[in-house]
């Protein structure tokens, strides 16, 4: 009994002296260390980090000499026996080869010149007649393919539709955002080998479309785990400009304005001898790149075996087509710098002999720019770390910013995400550790399940979420700078920035060093 009572007074003793020693150590975490870092990994020349380039390789080995320098350990091992701080891992994507469109003498080029609607392959150089269609339209009061053979040729019509047929309730199937797909599901039925639109939009418009959806025909050259197979047919969609359209029909953009105002006037469709031709080379090949994750291991002392992931991922999306680089400072460059400062934390109270009772492993991931397949690789195919063991990830992506839904009302708010999907220990620890310490604002929106954005499938904690490992999600919210050259490093408020990694290490600190291990009891995803 005298025993136990005394175990019991030590126990109470040690209470606020671990209490001190979070703070203490929470306190290296700061505003001006979270800038250094960040200055470093969103400048100019990581060329925004894109997975599988140079700039996102040259940020790897920045991380690996933070960690080295904080006496993290590599643990992932090397073909020779080592151990190295980088899992690296092949990636896997189709994309363009040579693909171009040639008519009277000039070569028109993708996303410079015109984009397409889907993929197709034609792997030489083809030529195909061209011929004029008007709309496209192919309805019983209004046929744009009455007595014209399109079979083996190239089709180049208008966009839109003539007011006969929109003055009559409205637009049709054949207008708006999608009236290309009908409009080439009936071409491709007519026969014919290939399909041009010419753009509706002036000169200077066609071009900002051109920058607009050259974003998203990134889709076209998606980067995989596995080699992917494609739908892929010979027969393109492509959306051309007036002077493009008139090269391929041997005639001039003023001509084909001048035409197209008259069919827009027409009741009827009008019978047109424009023609040309066309060479067509649209090529698809196959592509590997190499990509790593970065590992930092802090072990544990009693509790070891147990391993908590603290993970941010360190890639961002790269340079624009027109030049401009992508810094992503917010995405994530806030959350890596996170990472290395909670990182810095642990390390010195392990060096001062307050280390974590359960390992930490500081994890950050490249590839969810693509799909988060940095850690999906991890969490999916090589864990370094047996999952069985692994107790939680606390995930940080896009901190130190506030929000549209914030300006103007708060700068001390962090939008916590799937703390209590998985256990509600976890949900509790985050909420006690931020009462006593931080108090910041912790916004629950983007944890509703029925929230449109869907954020809680959107970062790399999700693939640790899928195997039944409780997560919490730290973001301070979308803003106008996503995905643009504009998330640079001075819009970056460091002070929130400092006080949401404060957050998380405190989190950290608690799930790392109580009694036992975070019960998973509930199923909220």
């Amino acid at each position: 009994m005298r025993v136990s009572k005394i175990i019991s007074l030590a126990s109470l003793i040690s209470l606020p002296l671990l209490s001190h020693a979070q703070q203490k150590f929470a306190e290296t975490i700061t505003a001006a260390d979270l800038e250094k870092h960040l200055r470093i990994l969103a400048a100019d020349d990581m060329q925004g980090r894109e997975t599988g380039t140079p700039g996102q390789r040259k940020a790897a080995e920045y991380i690996v000499s933070q960690f080295a320098a904080n006496g993290l350990k590599p643990i992932v091992k090397t073909a020779d026996g080592k151990t190295s701080f980088q899992q690296p891992f092949t990636l896997y994507k189709k994309t363009w080869g040579e693909f171009y469109v040639s008519a009277g003498g000039k070569r028109f080029t993708y996303l410079k010149d015109f984009i397409t609607n889907g993929l197709l392959s034609v792997p030489t150089e083809t030529a195909y007649e061209t011929v004029f269609v008007g709309y496209g339209i192919g309805d019983t009061s209004y046929d744009d393919y009455a007595n014209v053979d399109v079979k083996g040729k190239a089709v180049v019509m208008l966009e839109g539709e003539p007011k006969a047929i929109s003055s009559s309730g409205g637009s049709s199937k054949w207008s708006g955002p999608n009236g290309w797909r009908a409009k080439s599901l009936l071409a491709k039925e007519k026969g014919a080998a290939q399909v041009f639109i010419i753009s509706a939009e002036s000169a200077d418009a066609f071009r900002q479309l051109l920058t607009e959806r050259g974003a998203l025909q990134t889709r076209f050259n998606r980067l995989g785990l596995k080699p992917g197979a494609e739908n892929i047919g010979s027969v393109g969609v492509f959306m051309i400009s007036s002077e493009t359209g008139a090269t391929l029909l041997n005639t001039t953009a003023d001509k084909i304005k001048q035409i197209a105002s008259q069919l827009a006037e027409a009741p009827k469709p009008a019978s047109s001898t424009l023609s040309g031709k066309v060479s067509v080379k649209a090529e698809r090949i196959d592509e590997k790149t190499e990509s790593s994750n970065v590992l930092g291991f802090i072990e544990g002392t009693d509790k070891k075996d147990e391993v908590m992931i603290i993970s941010a991922h360190y890639d961002h999306i790269g340079v624009s087509p027109d030049g401009q680089i992508n810094n992503g400072a917010n995405d994530d460059g806030s959350g890596t710098v996170s990472v290395l400062e909670i990182a810095q934390a642990f390390a010195r109270a392990k060096a001062a002999g307050q280390g974590p009772r359960r390992s930490i492993l500081f994890l950050t991931v490249t590839g969810e720019e693509k799909g988060l397949l940095g850690s999906e690789y991890y969490a999916d195919i090589d864990p370094v770390l047996p999952l069985a063991n692994t107790v939680c990830d606390l995930n940080v992506d896009m901190v130190g910013r506030v929000d549209d839904l914030h300006q103007g009302k708060s700068d001390n708010y962090i939008y916590v995400i799937g703390s209590d999907k998985l256990s509600s220990e976890l949900h509790k620890i985050s909420e006690d550790a931020n009462q006593k310490y931080i108090k910041m604002d912790l916004d629950y929106k983007y944890n509703d399940p029925q929230d449109p954005q869907k954020i809680y499938y959107r970062s790399d904690h999700y693939n640790f979420a899928k195997h039944k490992i409780p997560i919490v999600f730290y973001f301070n919210g979308l803003h106008a700078d996503y995905h643009k050259p504009t998330d640079d490093v001075e819009k970056i408020d460091f002070k929130l920035a400092e006080r949401s990694a404060r957050l998380v290490f405190y989190t950290a600190w608690e799930v790392a060093n109580r009694d036992q291990r975070l019960i998973v009891d509930s199923n909220k995803q």
